[in-house]
């Protein structure tokens, strides 16, 4: 009988004490995950608004052209739209949300030239940051917080991200929202509220830019696969969120062109069926994967091919994704880098998992990715093709004679587009460049005028501006054109006032520099 006491005394002993604290200790590990999380945030919005101010150079027409200038043109009547416009080749909804920015601007007597260029920029840079802190928390769900941290590193390490995060260009919009949907996809399954989150992201993603269904199409057909309610998912899911997606884009782009227009059909058609983008350039079928993965990678390419290498089963439809668009891409003539710029996230997923996975070499490739991708995004950002942006910063300067006795005029003899335009000056300076519109025509030869130009520079000039008083007050061009303009130049009292650099690698009609001749 004296060994009856035993069990409870070792069931007392046995007493989880520390489970009784641990719900004492909730709120304090809750606030330290708050206060990491903020952390984290406030971190990458100080990170990419110095990546806002350090990016100063330009990149492509469509920063503008697709973006600003629409913009520009909405909020305060005047400026220019391209051909994509008249066609209805463009959503609305991207030249919108900057019109709002413009909008709120102007009613508070804000619209400085300088707000017009900047506050766009860094409204992107702060979407592009909240997007690379959700691209940790996909991480974080997908792996653990220890891949997520080399995830999140390699994001911000990144030269091409830091070349484009800031920049207001569509592929950067979509970029965004794709990492945002990213978030919400249901890995291992989720309930209905990220279901819908995602594939509202998606839509909007695809309305923005079309071609942001082609990664998503894999990722898509897998949820599919896994649901085992595939009916509900797509009466539920699918359906509501395309058809209003659909139906909403099409009202606003009723209200921006005055007519019925489906611009996502409108985009499959020229740049598939009729594949007329080749007017803009051709690359052979392998240029992805033999130069555009790779340079857009950069230093991240052996890490994301260990990535790949050493990734779960759960990994793959990622990596598909990410592949299936590269696929997809090469089969279309016209290629350029900043098309891929939306596999980025996927692929920082694979080199995240690499770091994570080489331990001993860690410290050594982590220095490396930062050393070797600083290079080029300071030189990117700060000395290649940042003259088509300063001679703009010159222009604003005729802005005080636009309204006078005698006012200036600009005439710009560049590749077309070379140039942002009234969002970069913000008054109505008469302005004009060579148009080079695709020919819709179906004419056998067809010029557009940038080639009647360049093909006989002087007999142009000459022809168009038979009428000494028609002359422009100042002529702007690369400086590979000087030779060939000269003799019309001097013959019609110009000299030059102003040089710009503009880029170490001249390329055909781009030169290193850009001239400013004024008349006098």
């Amino acid at each position: 009988m004296e060994t009856g006491p035993g069990p409870p005394v070792r069931l007392r002993k046995a007493k989880p004490e520390p489970q009784r604290a641990a719900p004492e200790d909730a709120p304090g590990r809750g606030a330290a995950v708050l206060g990491e999380s903020l952390g984290l945030v406030l971190f990458t919005v100080i990170v990419r608004l110095l990546n806002c101010l350090l990016v100063q150079t330009s990149f492509v027409p469509d920063e503008y052209w697709q973006s600003l200038e629409v913009a520009h043109r909405l909020v305060f009547n005047y400026g220019y739209l391209t051909w994509e416009w008249t066609e209805g080749l463009r959503s609305s909804l991207f030249p919108l949300f900057f019109a709002g920015i413009y909008k709120v601007l102007h009613l508070f007597s804000k619209d400085d030239v300088q707000w017009l260029i900047w506050l766009p920029r860094i409204v992107q840079a702060l979407l592009s940051a909240l997007a690379d802190v959700k691209l940790y928390s996909f991480a974080k769900r997908l792996d653990n917080s220890e891949t997520a941290k080399w995830v999140y590193f390699c994001q911000l390490c990144s030269w091409f991200t830091w070349f484009c995060c800031t920049r207001t260009l569509t592929n950067t919009m979509e970029t965004v929202l794709s990492t945002f949907a990213l978030c919400y996809y249901p890995v291992e399954g989720t309930e209905v509220g990220s279901r819908l989150k995602y594939l509202a992201l998606v839509a909007l993603a695809c309305f923005i830019r079309p071609t942001a269904v082609i990664p998503w199409t894999p990722l898509l057909l897998h949820q599919f696969w896994k649901e085992p309610q595939k009916q509900q998912l797509v009466l539920h899911s699918y359906l509501p969120v395309g058809l209003i997606g659909l139906g909403g884009s099409l009202l606003m782009d009723r209200v921006f062109f005055g007519r019925w227009v489906v611009v996502q059909l409108n985009f499959l058609k020229f740049n598939v069926l009729h594949n007329l983008a080749t007017f803009y350039g051709s690359h052979p079928w392998h240029w992805y994967f033999t130069q555009g993965l790779p340079v857009v990678l950069g230093p991240h390419l052996a890490f994301f091919i260990h990535g790949c290498c050493q990734a779960p089963q759960k990994h793959r439809v990622f990596l598909l994704a990410a592949l299936w668009t590269v696929a997809v891409y090469s089969t279309l003539s016209h290629k350029e880098f900043r098309f891929l710029y939306p596999v980025l996230p996927f692929c920082m997923v694979f080199c995240g998992r690499s770091l994570r996975q080489l331990r001993r070499w860690r410290p050594a490739a982590g220095t490396f990715l930062l050393i070797a991708n600083m290079l080029p995004a300071l030189y990117t950002g700060l000395v290649h093709q940042r003259g088509t942006l300063d001679v703009m910063g010159h222009l604003q300067a005729l802005c005080k004679t636009a309204a006078g006795p005698a006012p200036a005029s600009v005439l710009m003899l560049m590749p077309c587009h070379s140039t942002p335009f009234y969002s970069h000056l913000h008054c109505p300076l008469p302005l004009r460049f060579l148009e080079c519109p695709p020919d819709l025509t179906g004419k056998t030869h067809y010029l557009d005028e940038a080639e009647l130009f360049y093909a006989d520079p002087r007999k142009w000039l000459t022809a168009e501006f038979s009428n000494t008083t028609l002359l422009p007050t100042h002529v702007v061009f690369f400086s590979v054109l000087e030779q060939d303009i000269s003799a019309f130049l001097a013959a019609n009292g110009y000299t030059k006032a102003a040089t710009f650099f503009h880029t170490h690698f001249p390329q055909g009609r781009i030169g290193s520099s850009i001239y400013i001749y004024e008349r006098h």
